[in-house]
């Protein structure tokens, strides 16, 4: 993370870098980036902005004289490519793991602080002395990423990795590494090469989804009393249904189909289960 910049509109923007280097979070990673993944990100993410679905966006691309050292596809096969940095943006890069390794190592004091600031800085609907006020933040991310899904659904994008840590708490897509658009419908579709056992196949996004959910409101069960606790998870039982009519909606839209009519979603069914 560089920092965050205030554009004309008085819009803050957090800016960071791909593919600069190591860092205390790099693990066992060498922190760079190879020029095709960095320039498939900064035409995605531009094209999924365009597309009318919250997401990162690309500020530049830089290309570096530093050599770097990949797998392209897992099968031992380290060939040396052209490094590059992209310069990326977001209201937030916090990510549903960023509550979660808190609740996990028992830092509740700092997830308390980490959340009040993130619901001051980024939900302004959400009242800081309202008691009830991490119930809200969970209400609203579960349904925005219901919404999230649905429009990744809507043109056939599968993001590849939907872990928690690749799971914006605004929403938003982030992080592009091996994502895909489907040429042709179909739910087994994987663009993660390395997905062996296709787990983060498109037809399970919105299960996982849920799942993510799930690890979160866990993340979330320390700072909720007994009543909280209950109706967050009455909210996220609910976030099937979200995604359902999010879906149909976008489809609906698809087909130009007007009204409300009992035999929409077999339309829809059918057409999809035509086009397999």
């Amino acid at each position: 993370l560089v920092g965050v910049y205030t554009n004309r509109h008085g819009e803050r923007w957090e800016l960071q870098l791909k593919g600069s280097g190591k860092t205390p979070y790099s693990r066992n990673g060498d922190g760079r980036a190879v020029l095709r993944s960095s320039v498939r990100e900064f035409l995605c993410s531009e094209a999924m902005h365009y597309l009318g679905i919250p997401t990162s966006r690309a500020a530049s691309l830089i290309v570096s004289d530093d050599d770097v050292w990949r797998d392209q596809f897992y099968n031992g096969n380290i060939k040396k490519e052209r490094g590059a940095i992209v310069l990326r943006l977001a209201k937030s890069w916090f990510r549903i793991g960023s509550l979660e390794i808190l609740a996990h190592s028992g830092e509740l004091d700092l997830l308390r602080r980490l959340l009040d600031f993130i619901i001051q800085e980024h939900f302004p609907l959400i009242a800081m002395n309202d008691s009830n006020r991490y119930l809200e933040f969970f209400s609203t991310v579960v349904s925005e990423t219901a919404n999230l899904i649905s429009l990744w659904m809507s043109v056939g994008f599968a993001h590849g990795v939907c872990n928690t840590d690749n799971f914006s708490l605004l929403s938003i897509t982030i992080d592009y590494g091996p994502f895909g658009f489907m040429d042709s419908y179909d739910p087994n579709f994987v663009p993660n090469t390395s997905d062996d056992e296709r787990r983060y196949k498109i037809g399970n996004q919105a299960s996982v989804g849920q799942f993510n959910l799930s690890k979160l409101l866990q993340a979330l069960k320390p700072l909720l009393d007994p009543r909280q606790n209950q109706l967050a998870s009455q909210i996220l039982k609910g976030y099937g249904e979200h995604y359902y009519s999010r879906f149909t909606e976008l489809f609906k839209t698809k087909l130009g189909l007007l009204g409300q009519n009992e035999n929409d979603n077999y339309l829809i069914a059918f057409l999809l289960k035509v086009s397999l």
